[in-house]
């Protein structure tokens, strides 16, 4: 049995917004880079993304998936929406099994429009699940606190969304927006295993794997994922790795236009209408895990460690003081770290602070400051992401903690200005 990285979800090229460089040669070569073991292969509901899949894809032994240069192994898999908006996950057995959901989908809507990666079904969740079950595979929630489309965004409980397939759920995805010790504040999540993916749009490390998985299997195919993920106990998932939910772009209520911040009673005083542009200002993550949270600090006895990471590219970044992260002084430094230490997972997870060192010291000295949680966060909200900022020192950190404090609570200036009462 092996520790295995996994990135479980992400989108093709034919689905909207995505990449056109999100294709299998291209998602296994830099999953080769970034340290990833699995991935999933996404969309596969697409005739022509699956037609793309199977010409792609070889099958080494019974359900067990490769690349054809043989980087990267993958599991079927893929996402949709139903008939409330919500989006759901879904792992398979093997190609067939594809084939045999999409028939059940036919004429419940357009599976294969250019926008279609994620196909918006005729169905409920409960008719969802049922079909996925039917042929073998399972299924759960995809960034499960997302305003728009997550599951927790419509119910107050998955029994209530899964009707009488609620049985069956045994996973959620937590979603940029949320992590493990938020999603815990609910007592009804500690019955499921939580699942940590990237929903990449492109397949460029500082995209692909920014979440993942670290799970031990016996093989890297949908029977070992399956078992992971029901057989709680075994604890086989060893980690949960993903960026700090105060990044996610739904993290703060905030307005959906300009992306101004606000506490829930100042939105509901305002009528849920931003003083600044009068944009609508959608709730977030981080309030609707608020009213629904029931316990504190709790977590069931399988849950793994969530660990917080970074793109290597943005902490070089950072070191380096440049405006972007393509920028050849960071491409290059992110080079010297992915060739000495084979890929960036290793440079971010498990390489001591004397390797790293033996690189750039400079740089080093940020990602040993970003593993020690000298990291300020400015919250994301209303589609925009959150912004980390990685300090070396306590001090540095104390001294941009009083600098920067109303921009770190997450409520806008505009908001600060007023008094509740003048709303």
């Amino acid at each position: 049995m092996k520790e295995l990285n996994l990135d479980l979800h992400l989108h093709g090229r034919y689905a909207g917004g995505v990449s056109k460089n999100m294709t299998i040669p291209v998602m296994a070569e830099q999953t080769k880079l970034k340290g990833l073991d699995v991935l999933v292969t996404a969309d596969i509901l697409h005739k022509t993304w699956f037609e793309h899949v199977k010409k792609n894809l070889e099958e080494e032994s019974n359900g067990v998936y490769r690349d054809l240069k043989g980087d990267c192994n993958f599991i079927i898999g893929g996402e949709i929406e139903d008939n409330k908006r919500i989006h759901h996950l879904f792992y398979l057995p093997s190609l067939e099994s594809a084939q045999e959901l999409r028939e059940k989908f036919l004429g419940k809507g357009n599976l294969d429009c250019i926008m279609c990666g994620r196909p918006k079904l005729r169905i409920t969740a409960e008719e969802f699940a049922q079909s996925v079950d039917d042929v073998g595979g399972i299924f759960g929630p995809a960034h499960s606190f997302t305003p728009y489309t997550g599951i927790f965004a419509f119910f107050d409980s998955l029994k209530d969304a899964y009707g009488s397939m609620h049985s069956k759920l045994e996973f959620i995805e937590l979603g940029l927006s949320a992590d493990t010790n938020s999603a815990d504040r609910i007592k009804e999540n500690h019955s499921y295993t939580f699942l940590s993916s990237s929903d990449a749009h492109s397949p460029w490390p500082h995209r692909i794997g920014r979440e993942f998985n670290r799970i031990k299997m016996e093989k890297p195919d949908f029977k070992s994922l399956k078992k992971a993920i029901s057989e709680k106990e075994e604890k086989l998932i060893t980690l949960n790795v993903g960026l700090n939910p105060k990044e996610g772009k739904y993290h703060c209520t905030a307005c959906n236009f300009c992306f101004s911040k606000y506490s829930m009673e100042q939105a509901e005083q305002l009528n849920w209408k931003c003083l600044k542009c009068t944009g609508q200002i959608k709730r977030g993550a981080r309030d609707r895990i608020e009213i629904l949270a029931n316990v504190e600090n709790s977590h069931p006895s399988f849950r793994p460690k969530y660990v917080y990471s970074l793109p290597l590219a943005e902490i070089i970044q950072q070191a380096v003081q440049t405006k972007g992260i393509n920028t050849k002084a960071v491409q290059s430094k992110w080079k010297d770290f992915v060739e000495r230490f084979s890929n960036e997972i290793f440079v971010l997870v498990d390489a001591t602070e004397s390797e790293l060192n033996e690189v750039d010291e400079n740089i080093a000295k940020k990602i040993i400051a970003f593993r020690n949680n000298l990291v300020l966060y400015i919250p994301g909200g209303g589609g925009d992401y959150g912004k980390p900022i990685i300090c070396e020192t306590k001090e540095e950190m104390e001294r941009k903690k009083i600098e920067l404090k109303n921009e770190l609570a997450g409520i806008s200036d505009i908001a600060n200005q007023k008094t509740l009462g003048q709303f």
